[in-house]
């Protein structure tokens, strides 16, 4: 026996405690206002589309290529994070990805060529980002829970939808009132102010404070740490990809990508100024979508516990795709009840979608559900980054975004076909459909 198996075989469990409250929900809370803080960076792409064409005259479809590529590298980092999380601990990882943000950001101040709007949004903030991602909530959710998975997953994924709701009018005021820059040092701060927090209080496991992980009967020991963090991303990949299954999650998700960040995260609000709506206005309509998104999300997490997944999911991109086809009749320079209508409908599911697509990992891919569903959470982003760039020249060359609205509806009604064939796992094989 080695010496790594041993120190695990003798890990006891603690004696009981009287704590009320279980460790658990305060990782759990401390996870939240992470992805909180972190989410300043996720709510600027659609604030500074036309700040930008306007002072350095770049094309629409140059801003949204560096979007782009920050949306892909999120998605393309998260499998490779939950292996990361694994081998170096949640705590690293995570304060480490912050601090990469808050630089990317900061650097934006000085540039002045449209390659250093990639190398610092694009690639910097976009590998930061990404080594946080959902994974982050994916591993927390694993680690620190056996019940209540669905409805902690659902809180954690709406954490980004609160962060969005409180940086979105406050960096459309400051864009507004003073300049993109200040935006982008905020940006920067609000990382860097929970790096503290992430180092302080995140525990990487419940085994690091002696308890079992909420709603478990027996004491979890601490597994080693894993080595070959790229390795083991790239293999359950290659596992993976050999299940219908995986093909089925992954395409569905990257229609949700292309029909939330990539459209309406990145060029709601410059569709909207279009329509001459004020920008602030158009703002504060995306920060009440995070409002709902929150209800939403979490009351996704509850089905999630309660339903089958896989409905659910049909269910969430059918109405995601009607709603779509009708934002080009409600846009106009002013916010009347129709949009709002709008705006509270397509809140409720803008994220719903990632409490039932984690629960259909974790029951087709059980231990590497995590890095899997990084995976399936990279076709998300690269789905969003396709969309962000094409969003773009689409309306450098049709002159509007009304094209990109139908054929986002359309790919949602895609999704929801999918989503109903997948199939429920059987015994212990994994579902092939």
């Amino acid at each position: 026996m080695t010496q790594t198996t041993e120190a695990a075989a003798v890990q006891q469990p603690p004696k009981p405690t009287r704590a009320r409250v279980h460790r658990a929900w305060f990782v759990a809370a401390v996870t939240f206002v992470t992805i909180i803080g972190a989410a300043a960076f996720r709510s600027v792409p659609g604030l500074l589309i036309d700040p930008l064409h306007a002072e350095f005259d770049w094309s629409r479809g140059t801003i949204g290529a560096a979007v782009s590529v920050n949306l892909a590298l999120y998605g393309l980092m998260a499998p490779f994070a939950a292996a990361l999380m694994d081998r170096f601990g949640i705590r690293r990882v995570v304060a480490v990805a912050l601090t990469v943000i808050a630089a990317g950001s900061w650097l934006t101040v000085w540039m002045t060529a449209a390659w250093q709007l990639m190398l610092c949004w694009g690639l910097l903030v976009g590998l930061g980002s990404g080594s946080m991602a959902l994974a982050f909530a994916a591993t927390v959710t694993n680690r620190w829970f056996t019940a209540r998975r669905g409805l902690v997953s659902g809180i954690l994924t709406a954490a980004s939808a609160s962060g969005q709701l409180i940086f979105l009018p406050l960096l459309s005021w400051i864009i507004e009132r003073y300049d993109w820059r200040p935006a982008a040092v905020t940006v920067a701060l609000a990382a860097l102010a929970v790096v503290p927090f992430v180092w302080l209080l995140l525990h990487d496991h419940p085994a690091d404070v002696g308890q079992k992980p909420y709603g478990a009967a027996e004491f979890v020991p601490k597994p080693p740490p894993v080595p070959g963090a790229a390795r083991r991303a790239v293999n359950v990949l290659l596992s993976a990809v050999r299940t219908g299954p995986f093909w089925l999650l992954a395409g569905t998700f990257a229609i949700c990508g292309a029909s939330t960040n990539g459209l309406i995260q990145t060029h709601f609000i410059p569709a909207a100024h279009d329509h001459h709506m004020p920008v602030q206005a158009a703002a504060s309509l995306l920060a009440v979508i995070g409002v709902f998104d929150v209800v939403g999300t979490i009351a996704s997490g509850w089905f999630t516990d309660r339903f089958e997944s896989r409905r659910l999911l049909a269910v969430y991109y059918a109405l995601r795709g009607v709603s779509l086809m009708f934002l080009p009749l409600l846009l106009g320079p002013a916010v009347h009840p129709p949009m709002i209508f709008f705006i509270v409908f397509y809140g409720l599911d803008w994220v719903a979608t990632v409490p039932p697509t984690l629960a259909l990992c974790r029951e087709h891919y059980g231990e590497d559900s995590a890095i899997v569903f990084g995976w399936v959470l990279a076709s998300h982003q690269v789905g969003a980054a396709l969309v962000a760039f094409l969003g773009g020249v689409a309306r450098d060359t049709f002159g509007s975004y009304d094209v990109v609205w139908y054929a986002s509806g359309a790919l949602c009604a895609a999704a929801a076909l999918m989503a109903l064939v997948i199939r429920r796992r059987t015994g212990g094989e994994v579902a092939v459909a």
